[in-house]
């Protein structure tokens, strides 16, 4: 039996999910990574962790998309139905993922293209190594980004950068990216590893529901602007006032001060 090309891991910490994508040699998407990714993601959202890690292994995160696999055969045919039922999966399985209610940190070691990055995108947070660099470059073939990459990119950077970015083609540095915004933090790339898996670590143990109401807040904002964020917010943030860890953190810091506190996710 072969290894699927993305596994979930809890490890030592099952509070923590890691999601590792090995599919040498270059991570190239194709229909075997789409769907062990789909069947991860199911297994994020089944078995509910306090925080998940994404990750790779190899030289690179991903080289891209397998297009002789993938688009090839649609483009040969002009099977529009077939690209609109393709992309649908991306967008959906992109969404599957920033919709996830426990916080979410990507890890970018190399270079990171088209899916890797948009997936990036759908995370919480990515931190990168100072050697890695990210593309859209599906204008190359013909094509737009169809897994909710480029919206993603404009809510971070603008409009006008996430054009420039989609439209040349081209491939950024970490340090662009991260003055850009598209990218939280950089680090040397002998840290991404340790630093991102602390990162998540931290998250997961921090307190999951108000981390989730944070996102929710958030994705808010994204579509109904200011006015449904501040519309929603009581609603959302009030709901916290029933959870078992905001009534321990509040004793604890009448008992101990601030930031003693230690949380469960309930």
């Amino acid at each position: 039996m072969s290894t699927p090309p993305v596994r979930v891991e809890t490890g030592s910490d099952p509070e923590l999910a890691v999601v590792t994508v090995n599919h040498p040699p270059l991570n190239l998407y194709d229909r075997d990574l789409h769907t062990s990714l789909n069947e991860a993601v199911t297994a994020l959202e089944q078995q509910r962790p306090r925080g998940a890690l994404f990750r790779a292994e190899g030289k690179v995160v991903s080289g891209g998309v397998d297009v002789r696999e993938t688009f090839l055969p649609l483009a040969q045919t002009h099977d529009v139905e077939g690209g609109r039922r393709y992309f649908a999966e991306l967008v959906e399985l992109g969404e599957r993922v920033h919709l996830l209610p426990f916080p979410t940190v990507f890890a970018a070691h190399g270079l990171t293209l088209t899916w890797a990055f948009e997936l990036a995108l759908a995370c919480d947070l990515i931190v990168a190594g100072e050697s890695a660099s990210f593309g859209l470059i599906e204008a190359t073939v013909g094509l737009t980004p169809a897994m909710g990459g480029t919206q993603r990119l404009a809510e971070r950077v603008g409009q006008g950068r996430a054009k420039w970015f989609v439209m040349t083609a081209g491939r950024f540095g970490a340090a662009e990216m991260e003055r850009w915004g598209a990218v939280d933090r950089m680090v040397p790339d002998d840290e991404v590893e340790t630093v991102s898996r602390e990162l998540a670590r931290s998250l997961a143990a921090g307190p999951t529901q108000a981390h989730a109401a944070t996102k929710e807040i958030l994705r808010e904002l994204a579509v109904g602007g200011l006015g449904q964020a501040n519309a929603r917010t009581a609603e959302i943030a009030g709901a916290l006032f029933g959870t078992e860890d905001l009534r321990g953190a509040m004793d604890s810091f009448v008992e101990q001060g601030h930031g003693k506190a230690t949380f469960t996710g309930r």
